[in-house]
């Protein structure tokens, strides 16, 4: 990978694809970041288009995609998308549909199709790069967040795209603790302040919800006090 070229960053509007799109505005230049944002039918996709579009305005960014995934919300499947499978609230790993221990707020197969998005822009506009905020330690036991989903992921752009296309898929923070992220994010001048977590609410995170209970804890772990405003807040250590 080229660290002078343009990558495109799929950016959440969350704290890991923020300090995601830092870590990438360092390496490649303010103007050589392009950032991708997918809505996919989730609870909270207003609440993520508009951190989304805030971080963009804070970093300057003008090349921007933003495209809707909404077929997620007709497959169903997850707590995030489907609104008959409750968000858990004051538990972490709550399992998965028949006992799995894979959580409910686990979508399909997601971050497949953002790469697949994301690789077709990255080709179209000559980037050599692809940046995801993926993490495998806090990762809730998503499977499409290990290191060797990624892995397999970057054959698939060989074999998949022109002979020519050279794109790196970048994971920066996937080994990182979310404590750390947030640490990397203070000494990048991320501005965490404009991030959204929250799996189920949208003017104040519910404080509850896995997300939420994980960004706490970090915040606590890095001796910082989270930005966001919370409807309640129960202990960070839970």
């Amino acid at each position: 990978m080229s660290e002078s070229g343009k990558a495109v960053v799929l950016l959440s509007g969350g704290m890991d694809s923020c300090v995601s799109t830092a870590i990438a505005r360092e390496r490649h230049g303010a103007g050589n970041i392009a950032l991708l944002h997918a809505g996919y039918g989730q609870r909270t996709e207003r609440r993520e288009r508009r951190a989304f579009e805030e971080i963009a305005d804070f970093y300057g960014v003008r090349e921007r995609l933003v495209v809707e995934l909404d077929h997620f919300r007709a497959i169903g499947g997850s707590a995030l998308t489907d609104e008959k499978i409750a968000v858990p609230e004051n538990e972490r790993g709550a399992t998965g549909r028949n006992g799995s221990a894979i959580p409910v707020t686990y979508v399909p197969f997601r971050n497949a199709h953002f790469l697949s998005v994301a690789v077709s822009w990255a080709e179209a506009i000559g980037a050599g790069a692809i940046y995801i905020g993926a993490v495998a330690e806090d990762s809730s036991g998503y499977p499409d967040c290990r290191p060797e989903y990624y892995q397999v992921f970057q054959e698939l752009i060989r074999v998949g795209t022109r002979p020519e296309t050279h794109i790196a898929m970048v994971t920066p923070v996937i080994q990182m603790k979310k404590s750390g992220i947030i640490r990397r994010g203070f000494e990048l001048g991320a501005p965490l302040h404009l991030t959204w977590s929250c799996y189920q609410e949208e003017e104040m995170a519910c404080g509850v919800c896995d997300s939420c209970l994980l960004r706490l804890r970090a915040f606590a772990e890095a001796g910082a006090t989270d930005p966001i405003p919370y409807r309640r807040v129960v202990s960070a250590g839970r």
